[in-house]
C-alpha cells in the first residue's frame, strides 16, 4: 500500500505542494471532445483513456450525452462528470434572465431595493414570444434605440441580429426560426430580445467582450473558483451604430470574426486579460479598474446564487463556465451570457497554453487523485472566491472591495516576478 506523500505541481503560477492520499491505481477517463481537453487528459500521469462502452471514472461529456444518459447511469462515489444535470438554468439565454429577475425580486422583498441594485448587471431582456406584449410596451417607451435578438439555443453568434423597427421582429416571427441543430428535451421559447449596449468601451475604435472562467464544484453549498487568466475578444471592424447589419462590427465571437475578409490568423483578435487590465490601469488608474473588477466579481457570485436553489447539486458533477462580460464607456460591466461548454479549441499558441493550464488546474481541483486537503484557497491559476460564503484574500495588497471585505480574486493581475 502506498504511503501518503507530498508531490509538487508546477503551473504558470509556480510550484505548489499537493497532498497525495492513497492514489487509485489508474483513473479511467472518457472524453466527448477532440480538442485541448483531450490532449490534457491523455498527458495526465496515471490516466487511461476508455473507448466505447468501457467503465470510466471521469467523463468530460457533452450536454447531449447528459440529457440522454444522466438519469439512468449509476455512478460510484468517486466518479465525476463535467456538467450539472440542469446546467441550462444558468446557461440558456432565456432561463438565466428568468432566474436573475426572480432572484432580484426576491432580494428586493427580503432586503430592500439597495441590495437588489447589486443585480443591475444584465441588459433589459424579454423572452419571446411569451413576453412579446411586454416587449412592445418597452419598445414604444424608447423609440429609436437598438435591440439585439438572440436565439436561445444557439451559440457562436448564429442567428443573432440587431434591429430598431418592430417590423423586423414581426417578420422574423413569421419566418418561424428553427433550432434543429441544437435540440434540447426541455420545451423552451425560441429567442430573447435584449436592449443593445450602445456605448461599449472601445479599444482602438473596436468593440470587445471578456471571456472569464469560473469553476463550480458544488451548488449546495456553493463552492466556486475564479481563474486568473482570460481574454478580451475584439471585433475586426471599427465600431459604429450607423450600420446594424454588419456582424463583424457588433459580434465579438471568434467564430464570426475569423470569417471576416481581412481577418489575420497570425494577429488574431484576442488580448490576454492581464494586458487588458494593464491597459485600463494606465488609462483610468488602479482604483477605477479595481472597482470594475470588483463589480465583475459581484456578477459571478450573484449569477450563481440566482440558480443555487434550482440547479441539481449532484456530488458527481462539476462545471467550468465561460462568462461573457461587456464593459461600457462608464466602466460598468454587463453580463451577456454564461456558457456551459466554453470553446476549448485554441486559436493561437498563446490561446492553447492558456487553455492547457486552465484545464490542468481544473483537473487538479476536481482532484480524482485525492491530493488536496480541502482547505486550499488557491490551486494553480484558480482562486477560491466562494465557499458557502465569501472567501477573503491572504495578503492585503491590491485591496478589492466586494461586499465590504477583501475578496480572494486576482483576475487579470500579473503573477509576481513576471
Amino acid at each position: 500500500m502506498a504511503k501518503n506523500k507530498n508531490v509538487n505541481y508546477k503551473g504558470p503560477y509556480g510550484y505548489q505542494k499537493l497532498k497525495e492520499r492513497e492514489p487509485r491505481a489508474c483513473i479511467r477517463f472518457k472524453c466527448a471532445l477532440t480538442n485541448t481537453i483531450l490532449d490534457v487528459l491523455r498527458q495526465r500521469p496515471g490516466w487511461v483513456e476508455v473507448k466505447d462502452e468501457g467503465e470510466w471514472d471521469f467523463y468530460w461529456c457533452d450536454v447531449r450525452w447528459l440529457q440522454e444518459n444522466f438519469d439512468h447511469t449509476y455512478m460510484d462515489e468517486h466518479v465525476r462528470i463535467s456538467h450539472f444535470r440542469n446546467h441550462y438554468e444558468l446557461t440558456r439565454k432565456n432561463y438565466i434572465v428568468k432566474n436573475l429577475k426572480r432572484f432580484r425580486k426576491q432580494l428586493e422583498r427580503d432586503s430592500g431595493k439597495l441590495e437588489a441594485m447589486k443585480y443591475d448587471f444584465f441588459p433589459k431582456t424579454f423572452e419571446m414570444p411569451s413576453e412579446y406584449h411586454l416587449f412592445v410596451e418597452e419598445f414604444r417607451k424608447n423609440p429609436g434605440i437598438t435591440w439585439i435578438m438572440k436565439p436561445v439555443a444557439r451559440s457562436q453568434g448564429r442567428g443573432i441580429f440587431l434591429f430598431r423597427k418592430l417590423k423586423d421582429v414581426i417578420d422574423w416571427r413569421k419566418d418561424g426560426v428553427r433550432v434543429d441543430d441544437q435540440k434540447d428535451e426541455i420545451p423552451v421559447e425560441n429567442y430573447v430580445a435584449q436592449r443593445y449596449i450602445e456605448n461599449p468601451y472601445l479599444v482602438g475604435g473596436r468593440k470587445f467582450d471578456l471571456r472569464v472562467y469560473v469553476l463550480v464544484m458544488s451548488y449546495i453549498p456553493l463552492k466556486a473558483w475564479l481563474y486568473r487568466d482570460g481574454f478580451a475578444r475584439f471585433s475586426n471592424t471599427r465600431f459604429t451604430l450607423n450600420t446594424i447589419d454588419d456582424h463583424y462590427v457588433h459580434l465579438t465571437n471568434v467564430a464570426v470574426q475569423k470569417t471576416a475578409p481581412d481577418y489575420d490568423p497570425e494577429k488574431g483578435c484576442k488580448w490576454m486579460i492581464q494586458k487588458f487590465r494593464l491597459y485600463l490601469t494606465a488609462k483610468h488608474g488602479a482604483e477605477a479598474v479595481e472597482n470594475l473588477f470588483a463589480e465583475m466579481d459581484n456578477i459571478f457570485i450573484k449569477s450563481l446564487q440566482s440558480v443555487q436553489k434550482v440547479i441539481i447539486s449532484d456530488k458527481h458533477c462539476f462545471e467550468l463556465y465561460g462568462y461573457d462580460i461587456l464593459i461600457d464607456q462608464d466602466l460598468k460591466p454587463w453580463l451577456l451570457e454564461v456558457n456551459a461548454s466554453p470553446s476549448l479549441t485554441a486559436s493561437s499558441q498563446e490561446d492553447y497554453e492558456l487553455k492547457t493550464h486552465l484545464l490542468e488546474d481544473t483537473l487538479n481541483i476536481v482532484d480524482m487523485e485525492g491530493r488536496l486537503t480541502g482547505k486550499e484557497k488557491r490551486v494553480g491559476g484558480f482562486d477560491l472566491i466562494w465557499n458557502d460564503g465569501p472567501v477573503s484574500r491572504e495578503d492585503g495588497n491590491l485591496d478589492t472591495p466586494m461586499n465590504g471585505f477583501v475578496a480572494n480574486t486576482h483576475l487579470g493581475i500579473q503573477p509576481s516576478g513576471s
